[in-house]
């Protein structure tokens, strides 16, 4: 299992999204008056020094904890289904699209955040958890390689 590459691509995706759900911001929006932060536990805004937090019960922040969770617990599947490797195929694959959709969506939120904002926003900036997410797509790409290519020696050996 630990012999071959695509347990060390997961692994780095899996740790990829222990770092997302840390809590550093993945966007900030700065208007006149407050500062609007979104990480992995919901958005908040900071008026002069305090915090106050949106309730996770409007329905649009929690996708974001569970997606990233979720895409952990898929890579470690993927990592223990090491014996099948029909299984750990589909698992990869299904990996990869929700990955992809997931950094499509957190792209589209760093990019058309400001609208859901009633104020004008004046600056944005993104944070280091929005650079590793999405340099973990290639890494889910990686990984499915691999795991073709182990497939496919093993289909050839058993030809012989």
């Amino acid at each position: 299992m630990l012999q071959r590459i695509q347990t060390y691509y997961l692994g780095i995706i899996i740790i990829i999204q222990v770092v997302a759900i840390s809590g550093m911001d993945f966007i900030r929006f700065y208007s006149e008056k407050y500062v609007y932060t979104l990480n992995a536990w919901g958005v908040s805004i900071n008026p002069s020094d305090k915090v106050q937090y949106f309730s996770t019960s409007s329905g649009y922040m929690v996708p974001v904890f569970i997606g990233f969770i979720s895409l952990a617990l898929l890579a470690f599947l993927c990592i223990m289904s090491y014996k099948n490797l029909d299984r750990q195929l589909k698992l990869g694959r299904t990996l990869f699209y929700l990955y992809f959709v997931s950094v499509v969506s957190v792209y589209l939120m760093a990019a058309f955040g400001d609208r859901w904002i009633d104020e004008g926003v004046k600056s944005q900036e993104v944070g280091l958890p929005y650079w590793l997410f999405i340099c973990g797509l290639p890494f889910a790409f990686l990984a499915n390689t691999g795991i073709k290519r182990d497939k496919r020696i093993l289909d050839s050996l058993k030809r012989l």
